[in-house]
């Protein structure tokens, strides 16, 4: 799909997605509880769909009433074989969760997800009893458990997900775990993790990120659930209301441990005005100055970031920028082309992002590169824009915020489909 986006300032006020990150891991947890489990949810994502779809698959009922999700657990699969569909989260937090079944289990996905990375599951794994063999560390990735509990080693340094999996795979073995992790990226994430867990009466010990400890044999109480709104597609609003005009957002979670909720602290260090209540947030525009801010925890901020610099006097910086390599695409460089194809000044080398600011962006036709997050990030530089955006393969902001293009249009934003 290609579409033409522009906007001349935005004003308004929305309602945040909720969080994918949440909604799978209350999705996978709904799998392994007994009795019924309901999940509110204000919106669904193709990763989120994906979730719904393994769950069913590995023996869940699913229904729809509304703005909730009734799920009726059980772990009983009836195939063989499970697909993630585009989703990180998915993929590498189900590896471990099918591992405990005797059966043998292929998971497998489609587009950008064959390219990333999955063999930090492997060694993990073996050491817990579970034969596990992809193809050179990516999928389809063929699963046979039973997972059993002990200790176990495991690389953070790409992504925590498959430690979430593992955080939540380990309470149903049948003896006790400790799982040291080295290099543990995204911290934010396994914090959430642990949260939501605990929603489900499951409990993790975490010593300094390093050491988890695990009981076994646990149960997963079924329940009634809220998915939090969503601080990375939020990110995109503050960012448009901070470069053109005044955006507000409802339904974030100021106590959130997300970690992209740090999306303030960046907006703060650039000049915007922010103001924080417990029922909303908003962001106006202001003098804006050039930024430093470390990504390391929170990678998924690049794309609106490199756009907030954009509109900032100066030269500002964007450290970590080697977490960007794996995502739906390389976003360090896909993120540097996009914006630069929009004549932007910026450039990717060693470990950061280096953006020049100050001056209207040209506008023009650029590829999303089939990352979600690169194509709502090219809307967003449209505000900044002489002339409107056009972007190929904006399809692909359904896999995290399928409402983004009816939110911008409420901010006065236009998007329109030419083809």
């Amino acid at each position: 799909m290609k579409v033409v986006a522009s906007a001349r300032e935005v004003k308004g006020k929305i309602e945040a997605p909720s969080s994918k990150s949440a909604v799978q891991r209350y999705i996978a947890g709904a799998l392994f509880s007994e009795g019924i489990t309901e999940i509110h949810v204000r919106s669904m994502c193709d990763d989120s769909m994906a979730a719904l779809s393994v769950i069913t698959a590995l023996g869940a009922e699913v229904t729809a009433c509304g703005d909730n999700i009734i799920i009726k657990g059980g772990f009983k699969p009836k195939t063989s074989k499970i697909n993630c569909g585009e989703s990180g989260l998915c993929t590498r937090m189900f590896i471990p969760l099918v591992s405990i079944y005797d059966g043998e289990i292929t998971i497998t996905g489609k587009g950008s997800i064959l390219k990333r990375p999955i063999g930090m599951a492997e060694q993990p794994l073996r050491q817990l009893g579970v034969n596990i063999t992809s193809e050179n560390g990516f999928l389809p990735v063929k699963i046979k458990g039973p997972l059993s509990g002990g200790d176990v080693y495991a690389d953070g340094s790409i992504s925590s997900q498959f430690i979430t999996g593992l955080l939540m795979a380990l309470p149903l073995a049948s003896s006790d775990s400790h799982v040291f992790v080295e290099n543990l990226v995204s911290k934010p994430y396994i914090d959430l993790t642990i949260n939501i867990l605990n929603d489900f009466g499951i409990k993790i010990g975490n010593n300094g990120y390093s050491v988890f400890d695990v009981r076994g044999n646990q149960r997963y109480k079924a329940g009634k659930f809220v998915a939090e709104g969503d601080w990375s597609g939020a990110s995109f609003l503050f960012v448009m209301g901070a470069i053109g005009g005044y955006v507000e957002v409802t339904g974030l979670d100021l106590q959130s441990v997300q970690a992209d909720k740090s999306v303030l602290d960046a907006l703060k260090l650039a000049g915007a005005e922010i103001k924080k209540s417990p029922n909303k947030i908003s962001v106006t525009r202001n003098k804006l100055n050039s930024f430093e801010f470390d990504i390391t925890e929170c990678p998924d901020l690049a794309p609106p970031l490199a756009v907030l610099a954009m509109a900032c006097n100066g030269r500002s910086v964007l450290h970590g920028a080697e977490r960007l390599l794996v995502k739906e695409s390389n976003r360090a460089e896909t993120i540097s082309r996009a914006l630069s194809a929009l004549g932007g000044k910026i450039s990717y080398h060693d470990d950061i992002i280096e953006i020049f600011g100050g001056e209207k962006l040209k506008g023009g036709e650029v590829e999303a590169f089939n990352d979600h997050r690169i194509a709502m990030a090219l809307v967003t530089a449209s505000v900044l824009s002489e002339t409107p955006v056009v972007i190929d393969g904006y399809e692909c902001i359904n896999k995290s915020y399928p409402e983004f293009t009816d939110d911008f249009r409420h901010l006065g934003g236009t998007i329109k489909i030419i083809k």
